[in-house]
């Protein structure tokens, strides 16, 4: 069996990679590389000349290749190779009409459990979004930030630190309130906050016991994120930025996190993500798997969550029942009781649809990042 051709599709918002065999027999996978698309398309057809006539199903090896080709990195790069990988899963799988996971050892589970994204432009939105996800049987909410969700066009105001810590505490037990302990807080943070305010907040917030406080400050310090983690007492997660092995291997040596957020379309697929849970499972960590993507995302994720043994709870974004999510792909995954069904068909266990590219034509994201009040650039 040979590769014939490797191709993308942008639908929407996302970018997905579909590579073709001599057999007949294709795969597919996207992207996690966000607001830099196009940069990831132009780096698959730069691997796609190297791909073109070789085995498809050398994947650790066709991984090497491309990764150490040219010896630079970045989403853009990471993205194009990890939907590569995917789609090279993928083949595998329906090669030997089994499931990825099959191939990766085995289940070790048979539905992952999910937090549903919470949203809000106030508080009230904020707990209402809670309540609303409790009711349709989550067991678990994230994406869930105490400073509200505002455009990112707004500017945000000074404020003072006690202001900023207080009220954000304030949310977070309303956010509890609203649930009771029946329903877990993943807290996200958005990185949002310096390193003392990070620590502030998360000692105030201990009594609501959040399942994690992701990202409190921003990741590309592992120091700055150790600081944090050795002076609250609530598990920090993070990790959907990085790119590499070695990063996360820096990231966990220094024990700055107790959940790991590796992005299966960003981190370099499902070749690298195994690796990277197996560094997290030597060290005590949980694997919370990254995914505000498409679910295309969601099936390689859920790939993933069966096969690991520290599998911890899976992100799951909003509108995967809905259009345009649940018209790219023929069929979604099964959502039951808060978790996800882990499929049984062969390869990721889903396939797109191709009519969706031209219902939803590519829509680039907003460049546009927020500033505060006196000009600074601020994350969000």
């Amino acid at each position: 069996m040979k590769i014939t051709d490797v191709s993308t599709r942008l639908i929407d918002q996302y970018m997905f990679v579909q590579v073709d065999t001599d057999e007949g027999i294709s795969g597919v996978g996207e992207s996690g590389a966000w607001a830099f698309l196009e940069a990831s398309e132009a780096v698959v057809e730069t691997f796609k000349r190297y791909l073109i006539g070789q085995n498809p199903l050398l994947i650790e090896h066709h991984w090497q290749y491309m990764y150490r080709c040219y010896h630079f990195r970045g989403a853009a790069i990471m993205g194009a190779l990890s939907a590569i990988d995917i789609a090279l899963w993928d083949i595998k799988g329906k090669y030997y009409g089994v499931p990825c996971y099959e191939l990766l050892g085995g289940k070790v589970r048979h539905k992952a459990r999910v937090y549903y994204h919470v949203f809000g432009s106030t508080g009230e939105e904020l707990i209402r979004g809670c309540r609303d996800a409790k009711a349709r049987g989550f067991t678990a909410v994230g994406h869930l930030t105490p400073f509200v969700d505002s455009d990112r066009r707004e500017i945000m105001p000074l404020e003072s630190f006690a202001a900023k810590i207080s009220t954000a505490s304030e949310r977070v037990y309303q956010y509890r309130e609203a649930v009771g302990n029946e329903v877990d807080l993943c807290i996200e943070i958005h990185r949002q906050l310096n390193v003392p305010e990070a620590i502030a907040l998360g000692r105030e917030i201990e009594q609501a016991r959040p399942m994690f406080f992701e990202d409190p400050v921003r990741p590309d310090n592992f120091d700055d994120m150790e600081k944090v983690a050795d002076r609250i007492h609530i598990p920090v997660a993070t990790g959907e930025r990085l790119h590499t092995l070695e990063e996360f291997g820096m990231l966990l040596s220094r024990n700055a996190c107790q959940y790991i957020r590796p992005d299966v379309c960003l981190c370099g697929g499902i070749t690298q993500a195994k690796k990277i849970a197996a560094l997290a499972e030597a060290r005590g960590v949980m694997v919370v798997p990254h995914n505000p993507l498409s679910p295309v995302s969601t099936a390689a994720c859920i790939q993933l969550a069966a096969s690991i043994p520290n599998f911890a709870i899976q992100e799951y974004p909003l509108g995967e029942d809905s259009a345009p999510k649940n018209e790219i792909v023929k069929s979604t995954l099964t959502l039951k009781d808060g978790c996800l069904t882990v499929p049984e068909g062969p390869g990721i266990g889903i396939e797109l649809n191709e009519s969706a590219m031209n219902k939803y034509p590519y829509k680039p994201r907003l460049y546009v990042t927020k500033l505060r009040e006196d000009g600074a650039v601020a994350d969000q």
